[in-house]
């Protein structure tokens, strides 16, 4: 029997690569933005009765709970969750807004975490799901100039890695996903915002501009190849808990944890030097 997707952010990108590899997999879809009409036109009507289109602010709980009450009016179940709903915030942490920062934790932070505790009882019903988190290579790395967007992701990775061990019980499996960079609308001016106060020693906010535009449809990665992947994970008896998405990902990634690793064999003793001499159970983070 086919699968049940819901998707959020679907009217571009990562998102809309996701609907079309499931439609033509011969899945069923819940694909969900703010925008219906222009969810509509980017997606197409030709699925028929496998398609469903919902409107969806993700920083609304109850149009988060709306929405999947609805899906499953629908179709009956959720088998696959793909929380992919974000957007860009550039610029030096001192060149942004309070309201700036906290607006963009709204969106790819409270974002995925509303839409996950809306389907979580579904999902915990029916003792199965599929969830796919998109974070970011950001995420983990972190980069100079996307400081408060890498925050969100990173944010997006601890929830994930968490929540699975929580309801794998369940039958349920979690995924966070970590695409580099990818030729979508991510940077384009309706899903990008750039921090303009000017702070004295950085690059001018004009020049971090110009060096992220830079990047935009330049970008290696492809939607469409990365939707093909999720279904492919999505039917795997042992998906990963994390998919990094992309050669630059893979590399970059890859690098990085091999750095941090030649760190904490460089400062072990120091680090376990740190151990108390205290009598009972151990084990817990502080």
């Amino acid at each position: 029997m086919s699968k049940v997707w819901f998707v959020t952010g679907a009217s571009s990108g990562i998102g809309a690569g996701v609907v079309r590899a499931a439609l033509e997999a011969g899945e069923r879809v819940v694909a969900t933005a703010r925008n219906v009409e222009k969810l509509r036109s980017a997606i197409g009507e030709q699925a028929g009765d496998r398609l469903a289109f919902l409107p969806l602010d993700v920083t609304k709980e109850e149009q988060a709970q709306q929405a999947v009450a609805a899906a499953v009016e629908k179709f009956g179940r959720i088998d696959v969750l793909v929380n992919n709903a974000g957007y860009s915030l550039i610029g030096n942490l001192e060149s942004l807004t309070s309201a700036q920062i906290e607006q963009q934790f709204a969106t790819n932070f409270y974002g995925v975490l509303y839409v996950l505790r809306a389907a979580l009882p579904v999902m915990r019903r029916q003792r199965s799901g599929r969830i796919f988190n998109v974070s970011s290579m950001a995420g983990v790395i972190g980069y100079a100039t996307a400081g408060a967007y890498a925050a969100t992701k990173f944010a997006v990775e601890g929830l994930s890695l968490s929540v699975a061990q929580e309801v794998e019980r369940f039958g349920i499996k979690v995924t966070v996903v970590e695409p580099g960079f990818f030729r979508t609308d991510l940077l384009a001016p309706q899903s990008v915002v750039f921090g303009d106060l000017a702070v004295e020693g950085y690059d001018a906010p004009a020049a971090v501009k110009a060096q992220w535009q830079g990047y935009h449809h330049n970008q290696s990665g492809d939607p469409a190849k990365l939707g093909k992947a999720l279904v492919r994970l999505a039917g795997m008896e042992t998906p990963p808990k994390q998919f990094f998405a992309g050669s630059d990902a893979v590399s970059g990634i890859a690098a990085d944890l091999e750095a941090r690793l030649a760190e904490v064999r460089a400062h072990k003793d120091l680090s376990v030097s740190t151990d108390g001499d205290f009598q009972g159970p151990a084990g817990s983070p502080s």
